[in-house]
């Protein structure tokens, strides 16, 4: 799209002349509420943009041509099964998770942003975390029906953002239907790129103790990695490759481009 990569905000002071095309707050394995790692929750990350407002870093102009990108990845829903919850309770954390995200999207449109674009939860039943117990054959569907909750309600609350303000400022980056387009393609509409086992990942650790990544105290690896990392829709056992992203994009590129224009 010829956009930069903005810079992470932890990097903000080593890159002052990329200020300009934005900054990257997210924080890796955070949700929109805390999720156990330390790392600060979406609220939070809101505010350290508030904070940079007050320091006139950015500018109301500024914000007024600028496009909020929000990402919720499931993390919440993770450390929320980790932590003990119930899946019979789990529809109603739901609903605290997706009603929080309209609160935040609202505060991000009230500094003054006039487009907020928040992606939906991808198809988690179909993240190769699940899809090992098919041998990585099919998605896990009592999952999937989940994010397709997720993104029911989602879509309620920024219907509703729509309806509050004089126009349509609140925007949903559909990740489910384009993960589920190229899953079931096995590759991106075009052709031009193709995952013969598109639920199978790039790097598998040697021990279900493990992860991707990982090394012993000797620094051996405890992962393998695949040898061809472009055919491969999914690097490890929840993040897309960088082809997988890219057949995504692809999937997304008319609906961005008219976000964007």
């Amino acid at each position: 799209m010829g956009i930069k990569s903005p810079l992470a905000y932890q990097w903000r002071k080593y890159g002052e002349k990329r200020l300009q095309y934005g900054l990257n707050f997210a924080y890796g394995g955070t949700g929109v509420f805390d999720t156990g790692n330390l790392e600060p929750n979406m609220t939070t990350q809101i505010g350290f943009l508030q904070g940079l407002i007050k320091e006139g870093v950015y500018t109301k102009r500024d914000l007024e041509s600028s496009l909020a990108l929000v990402t919720v990845s499931g993390n919440d829903y993770s450390a929320y099964i980790s932590s003990g919850g119930s899946r019979q309770d789990m529809p109603s954390f739901m609903w605290h998770v997706v009603n929080q995200i309209g609160i935040n999207l609202k505060v991000i449109h009230d500094m003054g942003v006039r487009k907020v674009l928040v992606s939906s939860l991808q198809p988690i039943g179909c993240l190769p975390q699940q899809t090992v117990f098919s041998s990585y054959q099919q998605c896990n569907e009592t999952e999937n029906a989940a994010s397709n909750y997720h993104n029911q309600m989602l879509q309620q609350v920024v219907t509703a953002l729509n309806n509050a303000t004089k126009d349509c400022s609140f925007l949903i980056l559909d990740l489910f239907s384009s993960f589920t387009t190229v899953l079931k393609n096995k590759g991106d509409y075009t052709g031009s790129l193709k995952f013969d086992t598109p639920l199978k990942p790039c790097c598998m650790p040697t021990s279900s103790d493990v992860y991707c990544g990982s090394r012993d105290e000797n620094g051996k690896a405890l992962y393998t990695v695949c040898n061809e990392p472009e055919s491969a829709f999914f690097w490890d056992s929840v993040h897309p490759s960088q082809a997988g992203w890219r057949a995504v994009y692809l999937t997304l590129r008319s609906s961005l481009n008219r976000i964007y224009s």
